[in-house]
């Protein structure tokens, strides 16, 4: 059990911070299905400080997302603290520092997992965001540049002694990016030498890794990232597993297309009917699985109007339907 900003948790499930994902409509489908705490996409602080229109927009929020957490990223301190009381500003439930993103023209300029070459440096920089801020400032990172570096335990003493008030773990390292089995051992290392709430990232991409993940570490908390994308009712799972021991609600096809239909209509009033086509990302999430799935799939990509998609699905659901029936019969 653990608190930040007043609010109390345990063993939560968080929905990781993802460029071009995890915007609000996204989001709010996550809070819905038991997401514990979700986060922002990472914001630029170099574009928060030129009063970027399009940056700034990345930190909205509506209120049924709480408790939320805005992410920040940048190699530079004082840009970095003034993103964040810009970010403060909008009163999120904690500020998080992205000292983990694997991405090269990120990391290669000292921001996100850059900041594991020099440790010192980012202890300082945490050092200085948390005297900025009354706002909890919590830190998401990985377990080193690469193989040859990887020294997590210290990292996280010196997040901890800065004063942040829980850490993330992705534990795989910089150079491993997505691939590559993820290290869970490491997060029952780093809670040995640190008191602050460690949370385990990486490698969580259904229930059943969930279930393994519980089992097999003490992680305070989990965070899911690419696992969510297409399947968000993974926290659902996810919270009957922490209550249960197992996953007792089984989606149907219906369900899962009222959600991808639900999820949309968050999407056009975010973005207006052109969010039809940046929603096509999450298509091979919600259908995959069925069967026929691919040719419904290879339509919907090519449809822009929400009347259009919806009629898709709701063909698709009663071909579902008929074969279920035709199943049964025989069956019986």
């Amino acid at each position: 059990m653990f608190s930040l900003s007043n609010i109390h948790f345990n063993k939560p499930l968080l929905l990781a911070p993802m460029e071009d994902v995890t915007n609000s409509a996204f989001r709010l489908i996550c809070k819905e299905l038991g997401a514990d705490i979700v986060y922002t996409e990472f914001v630029n602080a170099d574009g928060l400080t030129r009063n970027s229109k399009k940056t700034r927009e990345k930190m909205n929020f509506d209120e049924a997302e709480r408790p939320i957490g805005i992410q920040i990223y940048g190699g530079e301190i004082q840009p970095m603290i003034e993103s964040a009381k810009i970010a403060e500003s909008l009163n999120p439930t904690v500020i998080d520092i992205n000292a983990g993103c694997w991405v090269k023209k990120v990391a290669n300029r000292g921001a996100g997992a850059g900041l594991l070459k020099d440790p010192i440096y980012m202890e300082k920089m945490v050092r200085e965001i948390v005297n900025s801020v009354e706002t909890p400032v919590t830190v998401k990172t990985r377990l080193g540049w690469d193989d040859d570096s990887i020294q997590i335990c210290d990292v996280a003493k010196r997040i901890q002694d800065a004063g942040a008030k829980l850490l993330t773990i992705h534990c795989r390292t910089r150079v491993q990016g997505h691939s590559g089995e993820a290290a869970w051992f490491w997060v029952d290392k780093i809670k040995e030498v640190v008191e602050i709430p460690v949370i385990l990232n990486g490698g969580i991409m259904d229930s059943s890794d969930l279930m393994r993940a519980i089992s097999e570490t003490n992680a305070d908390g989990f965070m899911i990232a690419r696992g969510a994308i297409g399947q968000p009712w993974i926290f659902k799972e996810g919270q009957e597993i922490l209550k249960y021991g197992e996953v007792k609600t089984k989606f149907t096809h219906n369900e899962i297309f009222e959600i991808a239909l639900k999820h949309l209509r968050y999407e056009i009033s975010l973005k207006g009917e052109r969010a039809a086509i940046s929603f096509r990302k999450f298509y091979s999430g919600y259908l995959k699985g069925f069967f026929g799935a691919s040719k419904i799939r290879q339509k919907l990509m090519t449809l822009t109007q929400y009347s259009q998609i919806e009629d898709t699905f709701l063909d698709y659901k009663e071909y579902l339907d008929k074969n279920d029936q035709i199943e049964q019969n025989i069956i019986s």
